[in-house]
């Protein structure tokens, strides 16, 4: 039995793989349109395409130099080995195709679902919410193939073969291979989506300063000189760099798991190791049953709810996966107490285990409600500053930073209980396994995030062909519910990152050895501060790109309009592909600063300061990423559909407004700063968080006890207290064993 549910979960990721490629040939077979629109998403393809070229050489070239450093460094301790260079690679490798996978659908739908809206709105859904499932698909089974397969091969390379204890040296050295797999993944994932996140808003802010506010046009017109450049970030940003996000996301969730698992004495049916499989096998049920989820995702007419019927299929795959894990749990764990065997001594029981199953499932949803709350059109938020619009642009953006910042206490809370319940449920190990139980529906929940960017390119594609209005609003409809499930998305990716963040924390803990971080020593103390700051810089470095690629943008838009004859009269056509190369060429440039900070931080202050002060660094990134992701997210988001909402109108002190009004112009101007909010530096703060913490347990047995600058480590179970007592003081020492 050990074996064949072994051998169920990479069975279940290629199922996964199986189903994407049917749901695949199904929107390669729909209708494109006439040849005008062939064309036109022809350049975004070609665009989307040239820009994923340049962007995976540079990461190639990191690729391969952290592949032999991480060989190298394997061959230098027991709990180790060279193969953790094959796992990196692999995980990167995996990684980048799950983001192409997505970009490669996306191209293909959106010109078929601008050509399903002239039909039906539920058509026009049912093409894009497709094409999104695809992708969903794509991340998830290859994640749970990649994890499976591997841990199958390192089990019975470093543990079977040897005859090792499940819960000894040879376990924790196939994890430590296995996490090399996570750092590839994460990796790539934080290129790829700040990368894609610059490309994307510098494109999107060029548009919309030159082409909605100097030249009066709409958006997606077809004489803006940046519109391609523009919905080609959609694909590149909000698709393949979102792929590789959640791709690394889900990775992540797992390996924190198996690695606290591993601490868990089990007296169970399958060797020891259900701890360690469970995770496993809750993602690949969580992966089938967002298949059935994708299902229920359909309205009958016009007036059908989109948003309704996404949360149907959502909150479907949610309830199967709960249920299902309670059975799977039920049987894969012994009964009685189980007890993690360093890290801490609290005993739990495997209904405890399910619990923080259940409760991480909840926090995911509550999360996705929360953030819908705050950025969805109608609600108080938004319609808060649509209010503000009409005194003027800066009461736009007081309007939306206080929306961003009071969008962080809900979020904060829920996280906060889902971390104090799971906890009392199961340890250490139901924080883990309750951020294995929200990730678990990472198929359904990408899928409902990956048809917005669908929409959005449709509803570029209808606007730049002159397709009648009704197929605009068709997609109008599509964008403005993708525009709050992208936000919904990103508030439950930020939610698992916190989860899993404590996980990869405690597990950081466990394998360096130490037994506290004690906050009151000065250089612990100092590394929390660092840690705080670095989501900051990081977040400034990735806006700032933004803008210097921006202006890049607007000089050559402007230059176009100037020096080419015949735009505004549709008599020539604008160089598109330059504007494509400028944001290609800048976002490569960009992402590489971003990028060092969260490589090296870990390692420089680890082998400078030693073990404790890293751990305080992690809590400083930890916390402080969560509260910025949350506020650049739901800012970013809510300044959006304000924007949006004047397309239909909205009324103000009595009097009705629209697109071309002066509140809509100040409503332009708040998207344009949220956009890279929401689009660059908010999401990449769940990707940052959770690499700083890869980085630190891969590196964790390399850092000396005694370090250079830092002060001594308090060693866990190299070390034992002695009290010394005299009449003057009573005092603690730690004395090395010698065994």
């Amino acid at each position: 039995m050990e074996q064949l549910f072994l051998y169920l979960v990479p069975f279940l990721g290629i199922l996964g793989l199986v189903v994407m490629a049917v749901k695949s040939a199904w929107v390669t077979k729909q209708p494109t349109g006439d040849e005008n629109m062939v064309e036109l998403a022809g350049y975004i393809a070609k665009g989307a395409m040239s820009f994923l070229k340049a962007e995976w050489k540079v990461m190639g070239y990191f690729v391969v130099i952290a592949a032999i450093i991480l060989g190298w460094s394997g061959t230098l301790l027991d709990n180790s080995s060279p193969i953790i260079a094959v796992a990196f690679v692999i995980g990167a490798v995996l990684s980048a195709f799950a983001g192409y996978l997505g970009m490669k659908i996306a191209t293909k739908s959106n010109v078929r679902t601008t050509e399903a809206a002239k039909t039906s709105l539920a058509k026009a859904l049912n093409v894009s919410f497709t094409g999104g499932t695809v992708m969903g698909l794509g991340v998830a089974g290859l994640a749970v193939l990649g994890m499976g397969g591997l841990f199958i091969i390192f089990y019975n390379m470093f543990v079977v073969s040897t005859g090792g204890d499940v819960n000894g040296h040879e376990m924790e050295t196939a994890l430590e291979v296995l996490a090399g797999f996570s750092l590839g993944a994460e990796s790539i994932a934080l290129f790829a989506r700040v990368g894609g996140g610059i490309y994307t808003k510098a494109a999107d802010v060029g548009a919309d300063l030159v082409g909605k506010v100097e030249a009066g046009i709409p958006e997606d017109d077809v004489r803006n000189p940046a519109t391609i450049a523009d919905n080609v970030g959609d694909n590149v940003g909000d698709v393949a760099g979102m792929g590789a996000d959640l791709f690394g996301s889900y990775v992540a969730t797992i390996l924190a798991s198996m690695v606290l698992g591993r601490e868990i004495v089990s007296d169970d049916n399958f060797g020891g190791i259900a701890p360690v499989l469970l995770p496993l096998v809750i993602a690949g049920l969580g992966l089938v049953f967002s298949i059935i989820g994708t299902l229920f995702v359909k309205i009958k007419s016009e007036n059908g709810n989109v948003q309704a019927a996404l949360n149907r299929g959502n909150w479907f795959s949610i309830l199967l996966t709960v249920a299902a894990s309670f059975f799977v749990i039920d049987y894969m764990l012994p009964d009685g107490d189980l007890v993690m065997s360093r890290l801490n001594s609290a005993s739990f029981t495997k209904m405890g285990v399910f619990g923080a199953v259940f409760i991480g499932l909840i926090v995911g949803a509550l999360m996705s409600i929360i953030t819908e709350y705050y950025t969805a059109m109608g609600k108080g938020p938004v319609n808060s500053i649509i209010r503000q619009s009409s005194t003027g642009h800066a009461t736009n953006i007081i309007g939306g930073l206080a929306v961003g910042m009071q969008s962080t206490v809900l979020p904060i809370l829920v996280l906060a209980a889902g971390i104090f319940t799971s906890y009392m449920a199961a340890g250490l190990y139901g924080v883990a396994i309750a951020a294995a139980g929200m990730m678990a529906t990472t198929a359904m929940q990408l899928a409902i995030d990956a048809f917005g960017p669908i929409a959005d390119n449709a509803g570029g594609i209808a606007e730049m062909a002159g397709l009648p209005k009704e197929v605009r609003e068709r997609t109008d409809i599509l964008d403005a519910v993708g525009n709050t499930t992208a936000a919904s998305g990103k508030g439950f990716a930020i939610a698992s990152a916190a989860l899993t963040a404590l996980a990869l924390f405690a597990a950081y803990v466990g394998i360096s050895g130490i037994s506290t971080i004690d906050i009151y020593k000065a250089d612990v103390l100092s590394g929390l501060f660092v840690g705080a700051m670095i989501p900051f810089i990081f977040s400034a470095l990735a806006i700032a790109a933004v803008g210097r690629a921006a202006m890049d943008m607007v000089n050559e838009v402007r230059r176009q309009f100037k020096e080419i004859p015949g735009i505004m009269e549709f008599k020539t056509k604008p160089d598109y592909e330059k504007c494509v190369e400028i944001s290609t060429k800048a976002s490569i440039r960009e992402m590489v600063a971003p990028g060092a900070i969260a490589l090296l931080s870990p390692i420089v202050v680890g082998f400078l300061f030693g073990h404790e002060v890293l751990g305080g660094m992690l809590a400083g990134v930890t916390v402080s990423g969560v509260l910025m992701g949350i506020f650049q997210n739901n800012a970013g988001g809510a300044w959006d559909n304000a924007k949006k909402s004047f397309e239909k109108g909205v009324e103000i002190d009595g009097e009705m407004y629209y697109k071309g009004s002066e509140p809509h112009k100040a409503s332009v101007t708040g998207d344009t700063v949220g956009d890279p909010f929401k689009d660059t530096s908010g999401p990449s703060m769940n990707i940052l968080i959770k690499l700083t913490s890869i980085v630190s347990i891969v590196i964790a047995p390399y850092i000396p006890l005694d370090s250079p600058l830092g002060l001594a480590d308090n060693v866990n179970s190299e070390t034992e207290k002695v009290a010394q007592v005299t009449p003057e003081k009573a005092s603690t020492i730690e004395v090395l064993k010698i065994d």
